[in-house]
C-alpha cells in the first residue's frame, strides 16, 4: 500500500466520524463501485487473458477505501453504543469527552503503576478511586448478564447509603356512584415504607507486574471481568437468603406463612401435602395452584426461580394429557420455560427436602428491589502479596422484597 492509499483510507475514516448513516451509505457506494471494477477486471481477464494496469491499481484503492470504510463505520458504531452519562459525572468533569479520556487515561495510569497524579477528583474519603464510569456501567451490565436474580429484580441507582420506599398497604375506597347518589367518604390510604440499606460488597483480583505492563491491557475491562464473577456469587446468595446483616436481605429470610392466612409483611406459601416430596398422584397439580396463588396482575411477568436439582426433577413430570409441562428454551441464550413461564435457575435456592421452600414463584421485578448505590471503588495493594498487586474493588448493594404480594414459594411439607 502506497502513502496516497494510506492517506485516502485516513481521510475516510476522518470524515463523518459521528454520522453513523453517511459512512453506512458511503461505505455502500464504494463497494458497488468496486463491484462494477471488478466485473470490468474480470471482463478483461477472460478476453485477453490479462488485466489493464490502471484498472488493477484502481480496484486496489477501492479495495482499501473499503477497508478504510468499513474500520470507521465500526469504530462510529461503537462509540454510539458506548453507555454515556448526562450533566457532570462523578469524577466531577463535564461529559464532553475529552476530560473522561483524561480521567480514564489517570484512572489506568494508576492501575498500572500506582501514579496518583489527576486522579483527585475521583479519590475516595474511605480509600481507594472510582473506576471510570464505562467500567462501572460494564460491570452493572455483566452483573446482570449472569447474577440470575439480579436479572429479573426490580433496580435503583441511588448516591445515598440508604434507599426509602414508601409502600401503599392499601388504596382509598372505590365504587360507582349515580350522577345524583351521595358521595360516601373513603377510606384513608394506607402508608407504609421500607428502606434499603446498601453494604458493602468486595473482591480483590490480583494481577502480576508483567500483566499490567502491557499496552495493551484495558484495566476497566480487566477489573470488570475480574470482579463480576465474585460479585455475583455473593449478591444472588444474599438475594435468596440473605439474613439482612451487613449484606442484603433474601426473600427466603422473610417470615413465611399459608397462602390462606397471607397478609403484608410476609410471603404465602403453598404446601404440597408431602414432607420433602411432591404429591403422589397428580404431581403436576401443586404446580398450578401455586401459579394462580399469584394475583393475575403478577402473573403476566412471572418467573419459577429453583436450583438446578430442583429443576431436574420438575423436567420429569407431566401434565393431565400426558405433556411434558417443562420445555427446553428455544434459543441458545434463552431460559426454559414450566407451565409457560420462564425459568430461571438459581443454584443458592434449596434443595428439596422436608419443609423447604425449593420452588418460587412471582413477578421479581416487582417483588424484589436490588439498590445499587453509585460508585465502584478500586484500591491497589502492591504489597500485601508481592510479587502480585492486589486490587481490592469494592460496590455498595442493598435489596428486599418490595412486595409481598409478588413472590409465591412451594413448601415441600405436609402443611
Amino acid at each position: 500500500m502506497d502513502n496516497n492509499q494510506k492517506l485516502e483510507i485516513k481521510a475516510i475514516a476522518e470524515k463523518n466520524s459521528g454520522d453513523v448513516n453517511g459512512m453506512f451509505n458511503e461505505f455502500m457506494s464504494a463497494f458497488e463501485e468496486f463491484k462494477h471494477t471488478n466485473d470490468a477486471r474480470l471482463g478483461e481477464l477472460e478476453k485477453r487473458g490479462s488485466s489493464d494496469v490502471v484498472v488493477e491499481d484502481k480496484l486496489n484503492r477501492l479495495n482499501a477505501a473499503l477497508d478504510g470504510h468499513k474500520s470507521a463505520l465500526d469504530r462510529a458504531v461503537a462509540e454510539r453504543s458506548r453507555p454515556t452519562l448526562e450533566g457532570i459525572g462523578r469524577t466531577g468533569f463535564a461529559q464532553t469527552g475529552l476530560e473522561n479520556n483524561e480521567y480514564k487515561d489517570a484512572f489506568s495510569a494508576y492501575v498500572k503503576r500506582g501514579e496518583e497524579k489527576a486522579l483527585s477528583i475521583g479519590s475516595n474519603p474511605d480509600g481507594g478511586y472510582l473506576v471510570p464510569d464505562e467500567t462501572e456501567v460494564e460491570i452493572a451490565r455483566l452483573l446482570k448478564d449472569i447474577s440470575p436474580i439480579r436479572a429479573i429484580a426490580g433496580n435503583r441507582i441511588v448516591s445515598t447509603s440508604v434507599y426509602k420506599k414508601p409502600i401503599s398497604i392499601s388504596g382509598p375506597a372505590v365504587g360507582w356512584v349515580g350522577e345524583t347518589d351521595v358521595r360516601p367518604e373513603t377510606a384513608s390510604q394506607v402508608l407504609s415504607e421500607i428502606s434499603y440499606p446498601t453494604m458493602e460488597l468486595y473482591a480483590m483480583p490480583a494481577a502480576t507486574s508483567a500483566f499490567l505492563d502491557d499496552a495493551a491491557v484495558d484495566v476497566g475491562l480487566w477489573i470488570a471481568d475480574e470482579v463480576n464473577a465474585a460479585f455475583a456469587e455473593q449478591e444472588t446468595s444474599a438475594f435468596v437468603n440473605g439474613d439482612g446483616v451487613n449484606k442484603p436481605k433474601g426473600f427466603l429470610a422473610e417470615t413465611i406463612v399459608d397462602e390462606g392466612v397471607w397478609s403484608w409483611g410476609n410471603i404465602g406459601y403453598v404446601p404440597t401435602g408431602e414432607a420433602g416430596a411432591l404429591p403422589v398422584a397428580d404431581e403436576s397439580d401443586v404446580l398450578i395452584d401455586l401459579v394462580y396463588s399469584l394475583k393475575a396482575g403478577y402473573r403476566q411477568n412471572a418467573s419459577w426461580v429453583m436450583n438446578r436439582s430442583t429443576q431436574a426433577a420438575i423436567r420429569k413430570l407431566k401434565d393431565a394429557d400426558g405433556n411434558y409441562i417443562w420445555s427446553p428454551s428455544l434459543t441458545p441464550n434463552g431460559n426454559a420455560s414450566l407451565l409457560g413461564f420462564n425459568l430461571v435457575e438459581a443454584e443458592d435456592m434449596p434443595d428439596i427436602a422436608a419443609d423447604s421452600t425449593s420452588i418460587a414463584f412471582g413477578d421479581f421485578g416487582r417483588g424484589y428491589l436490588v439498590v445499587d448505590r453509585q460508585g465502584v471503588n478500586v484500591l491497589r495493594d502492591p504489597f500485601s502479596s508481592k510479587p502480585y498487586v492486589l486490587f481490592y474493588t469494592t460496590k455498595r448493594v442493598g435489596g428486599g422484597v418490595s412486595d409481598f404480594d409478588a413472590i409465591k414459594l412451594l413448601k415441600f411439607a405436609a402443611s
